[in-house]
This record gives C-alpha cells, sequence and structure tokens, in this order.
C-alpha cells in the first residue's frame, strides 16, 4: 500500500465516495453512503464511529491505506484524537514496507498534539516502538518505550488499549534481550489491560503462557508465582505439549521436591529447555551457572513455605532436620545438618523468609514468610488452624465469664 505525501490533496466528498464505490465490493459501498451524510452534517463522533466499523470490517483491508489518507485526514483535528490514533494503528498493519509503515506512524504523531492528546501520543509512540522491534531497532525501540513511559507515569485513568500497547512492546523488547524478571512484570501488566478470549488469539494465548512459564522459572528476582498461577492465561497450556510447565509452577509454589520429583516422567523437554536457556544465556551473562543458582533458590523460597505452613504459630523454632520431613528424597539431596543450615541461610539472604539461626543448637526461628498463594490443600490446613483458634476463644471465655458476672 502506499502513502500519500505529508499535505494531502483537498477533500471534494462526492469525487471520492463516487471513485470509492467504483472500487470497492458492494457490501463496502453503504459505509460510504454513510460517510457522506454524516461528514456533510459535521456529525464528527457518529462519522468516528462508522469509520471504526469500516476499519474492523475484514473486506476493508484492501482499502483502509486510501480511505485513511484521501478522507479521513481531511477532518482528522475535529475528532477525538485517541481514537484517530487508533484507526491509524490499525491501518498502519497494511502497509508492507518497513520504511513506509515508519514513515505513515511518525507522520501521524507530528500531527498528535502532545500536550493536548497525551494518550494518542503514548499510544502511537508504543506503536512506532514495537514496529522498530520488528525490523531490529532495539535502540530505538528503547528510546521510543523511555519517551511513551516518561508521559505515561504522569496520567492516571489511562485507556486499557494505550496501557496494553506500552506493556506489550515492553514485554517483547524484554523478551529479545533475554531479560526474564522485567518479562514477567510486563506480560502481566499487558495481560492485565487485555481481556485473553477476545483480544487474543489461540496461538497468542500459548505462546504467552508458554513464555510467561519460562521466564518465572528463570527470572532472577521472581520468587512468587501467585499473579501467573491465579491468570486463565496458563489454561491455554491445556492438552498442549507445554502443559509440564503449569504443572511445574504449581509444583514450586508447593515446594515440595518430592512432587517435583514425581512429576519429571510427565515432562521429560524440561531438562533439555532448562540447558538450553542456561546455554543460551552463556553467552549474554558470561555466567550459565547463574540461571542454575536462581531455580535453586526457587525451590529455597517454596521449600521455606512448606517447612513453616504446617507447624502451629505457638511453635517457633525449628530444627534443621524438620525441613526433611515428608520429603522422601531428602536423604539423597545432601548432608543433613550442613544442607539445611545452608538452606535457611539462602532464603534468608534473599528476604523471603525472616528469623533468626542457631548454629550451635542447628536450630532456625522463623517469624515470617513471604506471602504466596495456597493450594487447596494448604487453604484447608488454614481453615483448619482458624477454626482451632476460634475454639480456643471460646475455651477462654467459657473461663473467665463467671469471674466476670460474679464481678458484676
Amino acid at each position: 500500500m502506499s502513502v500519500e505525501p505529508t499535505n494531502p490533496p483537498k477533500l471534494i466528498l462526492d469525487d471520492f465516495v463516487a471513485t470509492a464505490v467504483s472500487a470497492t465490493p458492494p457490501v463496502l459501498h453503504p459505509y460510504f453512503e454513510s460517510f457522506r451524510i454524516l461528514h456533510t452534517r459535521k456529525l464528527w463522533h457518529q462519522l468516528t464511529q462508522k469509520l471504526k466499523v469500516f476499519f474492523d470490517d475484514e473486506q476493508s483491508k484492501p482499502y483502509r491505506v486510501d480511505v485513511f489518507e484521501r478522507f479521513v485526514r481531511d477532518f482528522e483535528g475535529k475528532i477525538n484524537q485517541l481514537r484517530l490514533a487508533e484507526m491509524g494503528v490499525k491501518v498502519s498493519k497494511e502497509i508492507d514496507n518497513p520504511q513506509t509503515h515508519l514513515a505513515f506512524l511518525t507522520s501521524l504523531l507530528s500531527r498528535i498534539d502532545k500536550d493536548e492528546s497525551h494518550e494518542a501520543h503514548v499510544l502511537l509512540l508504543a506503536t512506532i516502538a514495537h514496529a522498530k522491534l520488528l525490523y531490529g531497532d532495539l535502540e530505538g525501540t528503547k528510546t521510543d518505550m523511555d519517551a511513551a513511559w516518561k508521559v505515561l507515569d504522569t496520567l492516571e485513568g489511562v485507556d486499557s488499549g494505550v496501557n496494553a500497547a506500552y506493556y506489550g512492546v515492553a514485554a517483547d523488547y524484554y523478551k529479545a534481550r533475554a531479560e526474564y524478571g522485567p518479562y514477567y512484570k510486563n506480560s502481566l501488566l499487558y495481560l492485565a489491560c487485555v481481556d485473553t478470549e477476545t483480544g487474543m488469539t489461540p496461538e497468542e494465548r500459548l505462546g504467552r503462557a508458554h513464555d510467561l512459564g519460562i521466564s518465572a522459572f528463570l527470572g532472577d528476582t521472581i520468587y512468587n508465582f501467585g499473579e501467573l498461577l491465579m491468570h486463565p492465561i496458563l489454561d491455554a497450556l491445556n492438552g498442549t505439549p507445554h502443559e509440564w510447565i503449569k504443572k511445574l509452577l504449581f509444583t514450586f509454589n508447593e515446594g515440595s521436591i518430592g512432587k517435583f520429583e514425581a512429576l519429571a516422567p510427565l515432562f521429560p523437554q524440561v531438562v533439555s529447555v532448562v540447558y538450553r536457556a542456561l546455554h543460551l544465556c552463556s553467552w549474554i551473562t558470561a555466567d550459565p551457572a547463574r540461571e542454575l543458582r536462581v531455580l535453586a533458590a526457587k525451590d529455597l523460597s517454596h521449600g521455606a513455605d512448606r517447612v513453616c505452613f504446617p507447624t502451629k504459630c505457638e511453635q517457633q523454632d525449628y530444627e534443621f532436620p524438620d525441613d526433611r520431613r515428608g520429603d522422601e528424597t531428602a536423604d539423597r539431596r545432601g548432608g543433613a545438618l550442613g544442607y539445611e543450615g545452608s538452606k535457611a541461610d539462602g532464603v534468608d539472604s534473599l528476604k523471603l523468609i525472616r528469623g533468626s539461626i542457631d548454629q550451635v543448637e542447628e536450630k532456625a526461628q522463623i517469624t515470617w514468610v513471604q506471602p504466596r498463594v495456597l493450594s487447596r490443600e494448604q487453604i484447608g490446613m488454614l481453615s483448619q488452624r482458624l477454626g482451632d483458634w476460634v475454639n480456643k476463644l471460646n475455651l477462654v471465655e467459657q473461663r473467665i465469664a463467671p469471674e466476670v458476672l460474679a464481678g458484676v
């Protein structure tokens, strides 16, 4: 598709409609008749709505650029600038030539008043950044992302489509750079702005769920999968060769090495995927063991939760061997006290637990564990504890009630 020069010729409405009707299939003709009526009456809001319907029509694809350049540009200053930017973004997808594509978006951005239309400005900047990313310009992508964020960070009540555009390109940028933590964060923020059922194809949902799972395993700052575990995007993995990712996420969340080893035969791809990731990361970080340490730290984090959760609140001292109870494979994981002591040190240094360690007495006093999403089994245990607490309160009430009544 070609794009008209910066200053298109003045619109002659009847000529435009006549040309459009002669060049398009009959199914699109009612649109152009509506355009004529609404433009003549200067009903800009209604015209904007009719144009949106036209651009959403699959049969309009070959004609979108011409309609935008020859018709919309005549009155673009009279309509809502965010709606104008949204139409421009959709139209730009029909331009195949990279230079023409970027020129179209950049020209539209230059015609948007940044001070009057912040959201439209951010939307176009994010779209330009994404186009540059697709064309391999990572530096240009980051520059436009930073410019978009500088404006977005000052706004309140932002349209969800604008947020989605920014967080979507931010996630893709960090994916291209294999930065797992930032990808994980921005990808979840992107999902918070879109309807995964209507705004994403099945292939997009599967790809996003897969990438989020892998980034959750390998992100060096991610120790809590709660937001991801609660998101329906993971259902896209069901019944696919990547279903092991979902199962492994829930197993890590429980902190059970025993369950991990029991599930291992169901996802033989794990070892190859992780080692492949380590190999690729070694070229970026010059530290191929880094990702392996991250996975180990996740085990420490979730394992600490598993140690503490079944223990009653009045029992705050834990002997190191307690960490191995209920785990049939504990003896194969390392020396008892040396391993347990280093495990407690590990999660404490990561600020995932709080407490103190007594190496002489071989005990650890844990007073706080980083909150996380609970499994159904853990919720049941919590419910039982609350029930026990209520019963204790009832016993206290029964004991002191006679004394209180006697003193009245």
